[in-house]
């Protein structure tokens, strides 16, 4: 899976002999029958590796545990800090709705017109042709500006960001456990806080049937890190004391706070496929069951697929290996 990954210290040499014709990526998913394109394609093995290694890096690991920092790493967290700066600067309107503040479409304005600038403070000189390319993946990752919503398709867009920065080299393998710690629960952090301000509305959202109204990754990286947890069970998350002790620690309980305090009534009842997940006996079971069910109910879903971009460093072509 590691191929998504320069091999450390090489990527300064590689960078500039490969002459990359970088492009902005497009949609090349517009009928149910071009899925199978998509599952052939390069870019779904790609995704799905970067993923999967990700998943492995955080194994058995806490939020709060040592990790190694880089620059592009903290140029990543800067980039984010500066989404959320910019939700403080636009507050939502008064309007007749409840959901869908037309304010996103103004916070959402900022980022179109900024997304390679904010790119290029992440990337070296010398790949500053990619920034078009990796920025369009930015641009797609915070939600629909007309329709006011987010889902899993926009997450994978954010995904699709990272791995784009590690093929070209700005992240390395030994940045994994930051990726995921660092830069990806930033980004759900400013999420939350999109979702909240601006009050909006799931994207292509199964209700009750949904694993959850907007994430999954974390999901499946959060119960990675609870792989042979000395005590914290799958049934224990549904309990409230258990998620306010350690959700600092685990993403995936940081995901059941977020639900509890957005949501009413019985957990059984608004959240009914977590709560049978809570059943399964272990952690590695259950990861291994949501790595199924996201590919399942997120990636060879046409709805959700459909949005996905394609470029020089996520190819509609075929694998090649």
């Amino acid at each position: 899976f590691t191929s998504v990954f320069h091999l450390p210290g090489t990527s300064e040499e590689v960078a500039p002999s490969v002459q990359q014709c970088f492009m902005v990526p497009k949609k090349e998913i517009n009928v149910v029958s071009d899925m199978a394109k998509w599952k052939r394609s390069q870019a779904y093995a790609d995704y799905m590796g970067f993923i999967l290694t990700l998943n492995e890096g955080v194994r058995g690991k806490k939020l709060t545990c040592e990790y190694k920092v880089s620059e592009a790493i903290e140029k990543l967290v800067a980039l984010l800090n500066t989404l959320d700066r910019w939700i403080d600067e636009t507050p939502p309107v008064d309007q007749p709705s409840r959901f869908g503040n037309k304010a996103f479409r103004t916070w959402y304005a900022k980022l179109d017109q900024e997304a390679e600038r904010l790119v290029s403070t992440v990337i070296p000189k010398h790949l500053a042709d990619a920034a078009p390319e990796v920025a369009m993946y930015l641009k797609e990752s915070v939600g629909n500006s007309t329709r006011i919503d987010y889902g899993t398709g926009h997450e994978a867009a954010f995904a699709a960001f990272l791995c784009c920065l590690c093929k070209i080299g700005v992240l390395r393998v030994d940045d994994q456990m930051a990726i995921v710690f660092k830069v990806f629960n930033r980004y759900l952090e400013v999420m939350r806080k999109l979702q909240k301000t601006y009050r909006m509305e799931p994207a292509g959202s199964q209700g009750v049937w949904g694993l959850d109204d907007f994430q999954f990754l974390p999901f499946i990286w959060g119960s990675s890190q609870l792989i042979d947890h000395p005590s914290l069970e799958p049934r224990h998350f549904v309990d409230e004391k258990v998620v306010n002790e350690n959700h600092k620690d685990f993403m995936f309980l940081e995901c059941i706070l977020f639900i509890t305090e957005m949501k009413t009534g019985p957990f059984a009842e608004h959240s009914n496929q977590l709560w049978n997940i809570s059943a399964v006996p272990s952690w590695s079971k259950v990861n291994q069951g949501l790595i199924r069910m996201y590919k399942a109910e997120c990636l060879e879903k046409f709805p959700v697929i459909q949005h996905f971009k394609f470029g020089s460093l996520l190819p509609i072509q075929p694998v090649t290996s």
